[in-house]
């Protein structure tokens, strides 16, 4: 015999069907150069690991951008909650009028370059850059920016050296091994890939200070729509940060098949990261705690290779309420 249930009954089953279909919504996520650069590798961790899901963020996928501004226009235009991207084309974009909040401190150090030679090289130590043709990557980059600081603190400027526009980590590589360049300003996993031909002169742990590298940001939206996706996003990368560091080389093995890299190689790049040069006061990896003064320093140094011009106003476009508790007083 057949039976009919209650038409209040299917509307309350329907109704509890929504509302779980909404606390397990699946949404993607943005960080600049996902699966190429080590911003980006605990990321990997937490997705294989199951962190997002052990703390209540259905992550369904982690897309990659090449850089900044593409980042910030597929988090605004994709209608994502959630990416990782640099500090100066957030300002930028907050101040163009975007809805765009900082809710996170993730990278604290530019410990991934080096600056590396070949290995018959005379130059042996920073003084012997003067009148060298340096690589960087493109104009108004990072790595432009990290050239200009690194030749300043032995009392040199930008007109000391030949800055040489090569276009990206692995067509410095090329540049050098041609002769284009005479020093190649390299970044990990690409650093790690070709070590064992090249010579380090310097490393950024050694001779610069903590300067913020990427930070976690979200829409306004996001943060009054989907607080605890944010909150769950971020407990699952500290959660990742963590594991990183305790297990280095389990750690090297998620970001090889992630990254499509050798085993080796992985492991190499992450031990890089995770061991803290003598003197260093911050880490690579941070878990969201904010670190204004290095936010400060890179502002500063986008300035000179002119990727910046103002004083950001960090009252106003940082959010500190979707970290945990004791993350909330900065360095």
């Amino acid at each position: 015999m057949m039976t009919t249930m209650p038409r209040s009954l299917i509307l309350a089953a329907a109704l509890a069907g929504l509302a779980f279909t909404g606390a397990a919504r699946a949404a993607q996520i943005v960080v600049s150069n996902y699966g190429v650069a080590a911003n980006g590798m605990p990321y990997a961790v937490a997705m294989e690991k199951g962190f997002f899901r052990d703390e209540g963020a259905d992550v369904s996928g982690i897309l990659s951008s090449s850089g900044g501004g593409t980042t910030i226009r597929n988090l605004l235009g994709g209608n994502l909650d959630y990416g990782e991207v640099d500090l100066a084309g957030t300002v930028a974009a907050i101040e163009q009028g975007n809805d765009l909040h900082i809710i996170s401190d993730n990278v604290l150090t530019v410990g991934e370059f080096v600056w590396a030679v070949k290995p018959d090289s005379p130059i042996k130590s920073l003084k012997d850059f003067k009148g060298r043709k340096i690589g960087y990557t493109n104009p108004r980059s990072t790595s432009q920016a990290l050239n200009i600081l690194l030749v300043q603190t032995i009392g040199l400027t930008q007109a000391d050296v030949e800055p040489v526009k090569v276009g990206g980590f692995g067509e410095q590589v090329v540049a050098l091994n041609l002769g284009a360049i005479e020093v190649a300003t390299l970044a990990d996993p690409v650093w790690s890939k070709n070590s064992a031909k090249l010579r380090t002169v310097v490393r950024a742990a050694d001779a610069l200070p903590p300067l913020c590298n990427v930070i976690g940001v979200a829409t306004g939206k996001a943060m009054a729509e989907h607080g605890d996706f944010l909150r769950a996003v971020l407990r699952a990368r500290r959660k990742a940060v963590e594991f990183m560091y305790a297990h280095p080389d389990e750690a090297g093995d998620i970001v090889a098949r992630v990254y499509d890299l050798d085993p080796a190689i992985a492991r190499q790049a992450v031990r890089n990261l995770t061991t803290m040069a003598p003197g260093a006061t911050l880490p690579y990896w941070g878990v969201g705690r904010f670190d204004i003064k290095g936010m400060d320093a890179m502002i500063a140094a986008q300035r000179g290779v002119g990727a910046y011009s103002g004083t950001p106003d960090w009252g106003k476009m940082i959010d500190r309420s979707f970290l945990a508790d004791d993350l909330r007083k900065d360095y």
